[in-house]
Parts: C-alpha cells; structure tokens; sequence
C-alpha cells in the first residue's frame, strides 16, 4: 500500500510539472480548513493536491461515562478532477489522514468513580474518496467551488483504558468499549462537504 501511495504522489507531481494551467484553492468544510493546488492534466482532466485540518472540542455520552472529545482533524487529499459537462465534475482520488480523536471520560453507574482515557482513530489511513463538485482550482481568475463526496475510512476504532487499574469498577471497560466500538461501526463513510475560493493563473 505504501509503494502505491508513493507511486501516485509521483505521478501528480510530474504531471504538476508539466501542466499548462494552474492554480490555488483556500476552503472550509468538514475536513477543516485547507488549502489545494490544482493543474490541468488534460481540457477536461485535472490534478489535486490539498492539506486540511482543524482542531476543536465536543461531548459524548454512553450510558456510563461523559467523555470530553478532543478532535484533531489532518488530511492530504490526493484527486482527479474530470469536467465533461462544463464546470460540474466528477472527483476521485485517495486522502491520507491523521484523523483522532482524543477521550477523557469520568465514569457513572457500573464505572462510578472511574477516570477513562483513550483514542479514536479511522480504520483506514489512506482512504479511497468519491464525489462531485463545481469548479477547478487550475480556471483562470478568481472563481467559486465546492465539493461533496464521502471518504471511505472504514469504521473507527476506539481503545480505552480505565483508572484507577484493577479496581473493580475497571473490570467493565471492556463493555464500555464495545459500548463506544458499537455506536462508530455506523460511521464508516465520512461524508466531506467543503467550500471555497481558487485563483487560476
């Protein structure tokens, strides 16, 4: 998989290099905020490259435990932009990300007197991404696009770990993460929604 991944960073960059139309994107969305340098390949047929990220807080809750989540959102988006019907495209590529998720819970009922820790993390690192959009980042000017895809992460994954270590209470994190496993299995498509600004020259 890493070779693969390799061979398709090298692939973008020579045809970055050899590009006749170029350009930069900044954007918002649900991958966080980012940045894209985008090339035309072919008349309709163009190259993506992209960084994003974002940190903030939330809530989540079980039936035991309130967690404070910290989320840390990093992507490298990779893509293919095809145009065949003017600016409306259709993209595909992969996105390496460095998603987590950071857990820190105090536990109620059955983990009363418990402090849980632990992580979230995608199933897949490299991820394959679909979707359509408006607009490329390589036209010339000051222009509008969007995208709306769904990176294919897989189902999360959780670890947890519980203290103080070996008091009884302890004893049911292993329920607790199952708990917490059960309710991300339905999370395996990430839907992406991002929005932005490009400058082609």
């Amino acid at each position: 998989m890493r070779y693969g991944r390799s061979l398709l960073v090298v692939a973008l960059v020579v045809a970055a290099g050899s590009a006749q139309a170029a350009g930069i994107g900044v954007r918002a969305g649900t991958t966080g905020l980012g940045a894209d340098f985008g090339w035309g390949i072919a008349p309709t047929l163009g190259g993506r490259i992209g960084l994003s990220g974002m940190n903030f807080n939330t809530d989540v809750e079980t039936s035991d435990v309130n967690y404070d989540a910290k989320v840390k959102l990093a992507n490298l988006n990779l893509f293919l932009d095809w145009s065949p019907l003017g600016p409306f495209r259709l993209t595909a590529g992969f996105i390496a990300n460095n998603n987590k998720v950071d857990l820190t819970g105090q536990g109620s009922g059955s983990l009363s007197g418990t402090t849980l820790t632990g992580t979230v993390k995608p199933d897949k690192d490299f991820a394959p991404y679909l979707g359509v959009g408006y607009g490329n980042v390589w036209t010339k000017g000051v222009n509008f696009y969007f995208d709306l895809g769904v990176m294919f992460q897989g189902s999360p994954q959780v670890s947890l770990s519980c203290q103080p270590a070996g008091s009884p209470q302890c004893a049911q994190v292993g329920a607790e993460q199952q708990r917490v496993q059960d309710e991300l299995n339905k999370y395996k498509y990430y839907p992406v929604l991002n929005l932005g600004i490009t400058i082609g020259f």
